[in-house]
């Protein structure tokens, strides 16, 4: 049985079609449900969702212009980057960020990940990771 999460962005899309293609073909994200009649599909991947609409005027509180996701970028964590990553060269498709490590501070810990990212057809950020784990760190200036 499907579960939504409790926070689901919805992204509004110059051409599902196209979108679709990048999210199913590319990246290997599922499809949900949709709503053909309302250019509206629901996508997944390893627990990552997201609502996929073609501009319809109902959500829209400015004029869009590419890229869309200016100022955002979302976060999925996959088992592994490595396929996604290599789809899209194969693809052709631009990559924005290459392949890097990085460890972020989280209080007296960092969090590792391996990460890439990547713009959608409409210009929305989208930043691969693959979890490294975490470490204990020693801070001075707190």
């Amino acid at each position: 049985m499907f579960k939504s999460n409790s926070l689901i962005p919805e992204l509004s899309v110059a051409n599902l079609s196209k979108s679709l293609n990048f999210y199913l073909n590319l990246l290997s994200f599922n499809i949900e449900y949709e709503r053909k009649e309302d250019l509206f599909a629901m996508v997944s991947l390893q627990g990552s969702q997201l609502m996929l609409e073609q501009i319809n005027g109902h959500w829209q509180t400015a004029e869009l212009a590419y890229p869309f996701g200016r100022g955002i970028n979302f976060q999925m964590a996959v088992d592994s980057i490595e396929e996604i990553y290599r789809t899209l060269l194969l693809n052709k498709y631009p990559i924005k960020v290459e392949i890097q490590e990085n460890w972020y501070r989280a209080g007296e810990r960092s969090i590792g990940q391996k990460e890439f990212l990547v713009m959608d057809p409409d210009g929305y950020l989208l930043r691969f990771v693959q979890p490294l784990g975490e470490k204990e760190e020693v801070y001075l200036n707190d």
